[in-house]
């Protein structure tokens, strides 16, 4: 039984997105994560149901925004930087979160091969099996999560913010009506950056379980902490830069 719970604690360390914090996030760390949220600016939406252009704003009518607290509680975390290559709070972060990993994507109709079908791609909605961290350096772009009712929030990602999204989170990307964006991925250990498609396997992932467990209590997932982790579908994607 120990060992057990020594393999979900480590197994946990990796899965959520940030490893220093408990399963079930305590009120003290809501309350550290919503005053990064609130510095950072970032805003946040639920979008309408019917979404004719993917790269347009889609927000309900009348409006209806999004919290802090309701962005804290889904495990979503951002600050606001400089926009800078080596900002010295980004610097901080990735020692303090053990991002050892880091590359520089820009994603344009001019920059991205197959830009269009890439960008659909993007907007499938999928998890990953570690947490997305992203730091934009230039231009915008949308990152849509679900939240406890399955509903769409979509979130104003610009210049200067680093946002990440825990492992398991139901969530899609896309550009906005600008088309251009520069950012720098953060990953612990090796990059992974397979998402797996809802429908496809990824509603009983692990990632899926853990997030579900840490997130969502009231859905009484299951978990098995003794069993190895259940691979990534597809394996690795093999070509990093093709994936945002």
């Amino acid at each position: 039984a120990i060992a057990q719970s020594r393999t979900l604690h480590a197994r946990l360390a990796r899965l959520l997105p940030f490893p220093s914090l408990p399963l079930r996030p305590s009120a003290s760390s809501l309350t550290v994560t919503m005053v990064k949220l609130e510095k950072s600016g970032i805003e946040a939406w639920y979008m309408k149901d019917e979404v004719e252009d993917q790269r347009a704003e889609n927000r309900c009518d009348p409006n209806e925004p999004v919290g802090v607290e309701e962005l804290s509680a889904l495990g979503v975390d951002s600050w606001k930087l400089s926009g800078t290559e080596d900002d010295k709070e980004l610097e901080q972060i990735r020692k303090d979160q053990d991002y050892n990993y880091n590359d520089v994507i820009t994603c344009s109709p001019e920059k991205l091969p197959n830009y269009e079908a890439k960008l659909k791609t993007f907007f499938e909605e999928h998890i990953h099996a570690d947490p997305e961290v992203r730091y934009v350096l230039e231009g915008s772009g949308y990152f849509d999560v679900r939240d406890k009712q399955d509903r769409w929030i979509r979130i104003d990602c610009k210049e200067g913010h680093l946002i990440t999204l825990p492992a398991g989170i139901f969530h899609r990307f896309t550009l906005d009506s600008s088309n251009y964006i520069k950012a720098m991925r953060l990953f612990q250990g090796e990059p992974v950056w397979t998402p797996i498609n809802r429908g496809e396997g990824a509603e009983e992932h692990d990632a899926r379980k853990l997030y579900e467990k840490a997130y969502q209590p009231s859905k009484k997932a299951k978990i098995d902490a003794g069993g190895d982790d259940k691979p990534v579908a597809n394996g690795h994607a093999p070509e990093v830069a093709a994936e945002a």
